[in-house]
């Protein structure tokens, strides 16, 4: 059997017409394996300090990728897929509301 075709297109994973549904695959360049970690990260001459931008990685890419961003002081977190879909989407991307007097 065939593996569905996928795209990235703008960070997000498509599959071709007529292929089956695809889980996350790694961003290293030429890689199609499925993600198996998140690295989230930033840069902070572009980013607010609380923004988080993510790459995934298969178990192979990890390193090189944490690496990668670590150099420039861009990594903030590495976190398992499993454990990064599991989690509330505020907790990921927004700060803390202040509450209201």
């Amino acid at each position: 059997m065939a593996m569905p075709q996928r795209v990235r297109v703008g960070g997000v994973i498509l599959n071709v017409p007529g292929s089956e549904p695809a889980s996350p695959i790694c961003s290293a360049k030429g890689c199609r394996a499925d993600a198996v970690w998140v690295l989230a990260w930033n840069n902070p001459k572009l980013h607010t300090p609380d923004r988080r931008k993510t790459w995934l990685a298969c178990e192979e890419h990890r390193e090189y990728l944490s690496k990668f961003l670590g150099v420039r002081g861009f990594l903030k977190d590495v976190v398992l897929l499993e454990d990064w879909e599991s989690q509330e989407p505020l907790e990921r991307q927004e700060p803390p509301q202040s509450p209201e007097a």
